[in-house]
């Protein structure tokens, strides 16, 4: 982002939580009028956690309608905005998300900043799991607009594979928001005659005292991987993504959940009992049962081991997110061969 101030952090939580802060610093609000955020259905859990750490209480997070993709629609955004203000509420943020957890989705941050441009909101945006798109001109179109956010969650601990923690919270903001939100002035530690530059001195910036140099570790892989390196890793996930759903598509069993736009690939496997069986009344609870049934069999085998989970209507589906930059096309077929030896008797 442009004229940003970059500061590294801790996990998702800790980031979503700050952004609330710096949203909220600054705002009068009289002990009658209720503070209000907006967030997608499909938004991290971080973020009603931050609202009621900030002691704004979970009822203050407003539900934002999402598409059948999982991106929240900017209709029902500026639909939630006018109801808040009806009700006496004052909304104050808005919480996009660039690749949710579960389908992958990147919201229209064009029309959402829009939304909050016309309304004077803060645009925040959990690029948490997908801002290292960015890195890739082929895919980086997925995050059009997040120059107009506000601020930007971002973990390279993530898809580039940096070493757990490793996040890093953005601002638009040039005038030190971040030290007027938590500075403390403690003297026996942020010294202001010390005989070097004190705007060095980032502990005073956030909530944390004790801190890991957690930056080192994504200055030290961009120094070792190059742009290009990191590029080629990114491009290389939507590749291996796209092989796995390719692969899928040839053999029975297999249902796509819908077409990834990122590289989270989610599918059910539909074991030979229930093939051809989607008109019986009970083909999606029966269904539902198969994922945690092959997880707990992989589990114990020691094969691998993949993610399952239920997402509002649909029954537990299993969720292969293509990260790791050390997979092979070898990988994906003994995926795909190992599901169907252990499921082949369900």
């Amino acid at each position: 982002m442009a004229d940003s101030e970059a500061l590294s952090s801790h996990a998702g939580d800790p980031v979503a939580v700050e952004a609330l802060l710096q949203a909220v610093f600054g705002i009068v609000v009289g002990e009658a009028i209720q503070k209000g955020t907006s967030a997608s259905e499909k938004c991290h859990y971080s973020i009603q956690k931050g609202a009621a750490f900030l002691g704004l209480g979970t009822d203050s997070v407003r539900v934002v309608k999402a598409d059948e993709r999982g991106r929240m629609v900017p209709e029902d955004l500026e639909r939630q905005i006018s109801m808040a203000e009806a009700e006496g509420a004052v909304p104050f943020l808005v919480s996009a998300t660039s690749g949710t957890t579960v389908l992958g989705a990147f919201d229209p941050l064009e029309a959402i900043a829009d939304v909050c441009q016309r309304h004077g909101l803060w645009l925040h945006v959990d690029a948490a799991w997908g801002g290292s798109v960015l890195l890739s001109q082929t895919h980086r179109h997925l995050l059009d607009g997040i120059q107009r956010a506000d601020s930007v969650a971002w973990n390279p601990h993530k898809l580039l594979a940096a070493g757990l923690q490793c996040s890093a919270l953005l601002l638009q903001d040039t005038s030190n928001l971040l030290k007027r939100c938590h500075g403390a002035q403690a003297s026996y530690l942020f010294q202001q005659d010390k005989f070097y530059d004190v705007e060095l001195d980032t502990g005073d910036k956030v909530v944390q005292c004790g801190r890991r140099v957690d930056c080192l570790k994504l200055w030290l892989m961009w120094k070792a991987q190059g742009s290009q390196g990191l590029e080629l890793r990114i491009d290389q996930a939507f590749a291996l993504a796209r092989y796995l759903v390719e692969e899928m598509k040839k053999r029975e069993g297999f249902e796509l959940v819908m077409e990834p736009e990122f590289v989270n690939v989610c599918f059910w496997f539909v074991p030979p009992s229930l093939r051809g069986k989607q008109d019986s009344p009970d083909y999606h609870k029966r269904l539902s049962k198969v994922a945690p049934v092959l997880k707990e069999r992989m589990v114990k085998e020691g094969s691998m081991m993949i993610g399952y989970q239920p997402h509002g209507t649909r029954g537990n589906f299993f969720r292969v997110v293509v990260a790791n930059p050390a997979l092979t096309c070898a990988d994906i077929d003994f995926l795909l061969n190992e599901l169907e030896r252990l499921g082949q008797d369900l």
